[in-house]
């Protein structure tokens, strides 16, 4: 028998290969076109495997024993993996289904990559499609225009005379006529057969046949472009296009294609300038290429870069110059609108009143306070003085509420009651019965009349046996103050806050002033206030004591505070408990700003950070151009200084500080201090004064200044202590400010020069003037008045004219050396580096002492 395969006609006429069975031994193979060929075959048995050597043939047991042996494959990995057959079996399906779910994914990928090759086939022959549908369409325009330009030179060719028929054509090469007359006219037969075959067919044929007339008519003209009058005329009919003209001529069907060659229409817009914008803001402002403003400005002989900056004059003239109209600004015009708009009277609700206690030192101020709130602040306070601007919030027992600001006494913290009287409502003086009017409760009284708020006079310590209160309202009227006892209209209280004397009379004045004064705000707009105090602390970085004029501080809102802005993290009351909102005349601790704010800086509520920013960018900005006129006024100081140096008139010596505090306003107050006590001969200068413990840096900018470090209130980590001791830089701690203050004074006395007194001795007549060897001359004297002490010092007269000032060097009586010589005696004597004396001269002798200097 043969095995045929019948598919083989399917294959293009061609056979394939077969195979036929003649006998066990012989296979008969067949070939195409007829071909066969004989081949023998050997077959070999398997032989069977069993007991006795006859078993079953491979034929019939083959699929048990491959299962057997697949069984004992399995049985034999199982235990040599230490596990069950099942759990082999499970484990191999798993890793099957794995490698299932590997293979579907892989297809599933190739299936993805694909389609998107697909899709980017497509894309390109799309686009390639538009682009040859572009190139045709500007291909068609182009022969409409020559086709139109030919029929128009045809038309004048008509109305020229008939010899000009006869030549050639001037528009025309012997080319064109060549092509002309290589295409046939056809004949009737053809014009016939065109009609029959139907209209769309010979227009396709017209077409055709048109076009492979004008490749060979235009074969030798298709880079000239379209055709000329001059061209028709002949005038270039041996000239070509340049390539380049070719270039622009593709370069302008572009851009006519793509919008180009109509012109935009350009809109004027109205440009805010500040006073100075760099070109590329300039330019997004006018909805400009940036490289038409730098182009413009090259042209204008300016080489500048978008990056650059120039001033609002320049960027007027730029705008004005691209057709656009100019609104200047100021950068102060950041801040317009900041604090809001002004309060409908409706809306304003009655608000505690804010008092401010101020005074003379150690005056009972705290004292009063602590009275008042029933709490014990004056042991917290070291030395038992007010160092800090203290704000607390009292409930009387009729349920009002008044806020009140302590404020120091000493004279170093004159910026901080100053600040304390422009926050308030009402202004407390408390002046003690014993001590009268002082030196702070003076400058108190101007505070409060600088800031314009009404004072209640509170007389303390009236419980005392030297009390004086009538004294105290008596020198008040040296101030300017007239209490209502004396016919004015000053409010005044005798209190004790010891023995808690008039406590309700004083709070009961403080109340009708208030009504008189009618205090009311608006709770429901966005808070404003003024910054009390800030500080750093470790845990919880920069805190702000702030109090609220207007509206309703809560978590979350975004604060500027001078040059410091932040989102309010936390919001703390006096006694540490954590608010959710603060609301009129409600002094908080805020959390959240980026940095502790300057005491006396307003602080405001804005929408967004982006206002933020731009407000203490601004403020920044500003104050590093005040710090640097400042500096450069303290420059010209110090060229005006040096001047009198060399002229001799004045020296100075200066002690460089680093000032580390724990508050804004104690940094600030040693600052004014050690400014108050400097002198023209010796300086206290503060290099550095920052709110937070002393650290590594402060160490190294002392040890490079060769200054100490003042700590007030704060300490130095212990990086900082080792450093210091190993840098030599002095670090010294305080709690109270006038004890910084005087250490500083006895620094500086010790650092001026000591005062020269001269006292007078006498005068001595030169009678002689000696020669002698190795000493040189001596003058032989008797001393007419006075004494002459050996060393002293001597001016030699000549005429009554002071030739010479220096120092007595010998002083003899006859060979000996004497140390004084009394009046009435003669004696020799020598000058120091002199030599110059005659016969007549006068010598006045005198002597200097030196007397150390303090500081007032």
């Amino acid at each position: 028998m043969s095995e045929t395969n019948d598919t083989g006609n399917n294959q293009g006429g061609r056979k394939p290969l077969t195979v036929a069975r003649k006998s066990a031994g012989t296979v008969k193979q067949s070939f195409s076109h007829g071909r066969s060929k004989q081949v023998v075959v050997e077959t070999k048995k398997r032989r069977a495997v069993g007991p006795g050597g006859s078993g079953p043939t491979p034929s019939d047991n083959a699929p048990a024993k491959k299962t057997d042996t697949l069984e004992a494959r399995l049985i034999a990995t199982a235990k040599k993996l230490g596990i069950t057959v099942d759990e082999l079996k499970a484990r191999q399906k798993v890793l099957l289904e794995r490698k299932a779910e590997e293979a579907n994914r892989a297809k599933e990928n190739i299936q993805v990559e694909a389609a998107q090759d697909r899709l980017r086939t497509e894309q390109e022959r799309k686009a390639t499609e538009a682009r040859e549908r572009e190139e045709a369409e500007a291909r068609r325009k182009a022969e409409e225009e020559a086709r139109k330009a030919e029929e128009a030179a045809a038309a004048a060719a008509a109305d020229a005379p008939a010899t000009v028929d006869a030549k050639p054509a001037r528009g025309r090469s012997k080319q064109d006529a060549a092509a002309d007359a290589s295409v046939p006219e056809p004949t009737a037969e053809e014009a016939a057969g065109r009609g029959k075959r139907g209209k769309g067919k010979d227009d396709r044929s017209d077409r055709s046949r048109d076009a492979a007339a004008r490749t060979v008519r235009d074969s030798g003209e298709r880079r000239r472009g379209k055709l000329t009058i001059s061209s028709a005329l002949g005038d270039d009919a041996d000239r070509q296009r340049s390539l380049a003209s070719l270039k622009r001529a593709r370069d302008r069907e572009r851009e006519r294609r793509f919008g180009g060659g109509e012109q935009r229409e350009k809109v004027s817009v109205e440009v805010t300038l500040p006073e100075t914008i760099t070109l590329q803001d300039l330019a997004g402002r006018m909805n400009e290429r940036v490289a038409d403003v730098v182009k413009f400005m090259i042209n204008q002989g300016e080489m500048l870069r978008g990056n650059d900056i120039v001033d609002a004059d320049t960027a007027e003239l730029i705008a004005e110059e691209f057709g656009h109209t100019v609104k200047r600004v100021a950068e102060s015009d950041v801040e317009i609108g900041l604090e809001g708009e002004a309060d409908d009277p409706a809306s304003m609700k009655p608000r505690p009143p804010i008092v401010t206690i101020m005074g003379h030192v150690d005056h009972g101020k705290t004292s009063l306070l602590d009275a008042l709130r029933s709490t014990d602040v004056v042991s917290g306070e070291a030395g038992g003085i007010t160092q800090h601007i203290g704000a607390y919030q009292v409930q009387l027992k009729s349920g009002q509420k008044i806020t009140f600001l302590d404020t120091p006494g000493h004279s170093a913290f004159t910026a901080m009651r100053a600040r304390g009287a422009n926050a308030t409502d009402i202004a407390i003086l408390v002046v003690a019965a014993d001590d009268s009017v002082m030196p702070q409760t003076i400058e108190s009284i101007n505070h409060a009349k600088a800031a314009g708020v009404p004072l209640i006079i509170a007389v303390n310590k009236i419980d005392l046996h030297d009390a004086q209160p009538e004294k105290v309202l008596t020198d008040l009227l040296q101030h300017d103050i007239q209490v209502e006892s004396m016919g004015g209209s000053t409010q005044a209280v005798q209190v004790s806050a010891k023995s808690r004397i008039g406590l309700d009379e004083l709070t009961d004045a403080i109340t009708l002033q208030a009504e008189l004064l009618e205090l009311a705000a608006n709770p429901d707009r966005a808070a404003d206030g003024v910054v009390i105090e800030s500080q750093l602390d470790k845990g919880r970085g920069p805190v702000a004591t702030i109090l609220v004029n207007r509206g309703t501080l809560k978590r979350g809102d975004i604060v500027v505070a001078g040059a410091q802005w932040g989102k309010v993290r936390a919001i703390t009351d006096e006694r540490g408990q954590q608010l959710a909102d603060a609301g009129p005349s409600l002094p908080v601790e805020v959390l959240g700003l980026d940095g502790a704010p300057d005491p006396g800086e307003p602080f405001v509520v804005v929408d967004t950070e982006a206002r933020a920013r731009e407000i203490t960018e601004y403020r920044v900005r500003n104050k590093r151009q005040v710090s640097g006129k400042a500096g450069a006024a303290a420059r010209a100081s110090l060229d005006q200084l040096l001047s009198r140096l060399k002229d001799g008139t004045v020296e100075t010596s200066e002690l460089p500080v680093v000032v580390k505090g724990d508050v804004q306003g104690s940094v600030e107050a040693i600052s004014m201090s050690l400014d108050k006590i400097s002198t023209e001969e010796v300086r206290a200068r503060v290099i550095h004064g920052a709110v937070g413990g002393i650290s590594e840096s402060d160490v190294l900018l002392a040890r490079s200044s060769n200054a100490p470090i003042f700590a007030f209130n704060v300490r130095a980590n212990k990086q900082a202590r080792d450093l210091a001791e190993k840098e030599g830089v002095e670090i010294r701690y305080y709690s109270v400010i006038y004890d910084l203050i005087d250490d500083v004074k006895s620094t500086l006395s010790g650092m001026l020069a000591p005062e020269k007194r001269e006292t007078f001795l006498g005068y001595a007549d030169i009678l002689e003037v000696f020669n002698i060897t190795k000493t040189g001359k001596v003058a032989g004297c008797r001393i007419s008045e006075g004494k002459v002490v050996r060393g002293c010092g001597v001016r030699l007269l000549r005429d009554d004219v002071v030739i010479h000032e220096g120092k007595l060097k010998t002083l003899k009586r006859f060979k000996d050396e004497v140390n004084e010589v009394s009046s009435g005696m003669e004696c020799g004597m020598a000058f120091e580096r002199y030599e110059d004396i005659r016969v007549g001269d006068k010598i006045e002798c005198f002597q200097v002492e030196e007397i150390a200097r303090t500081l007032a």
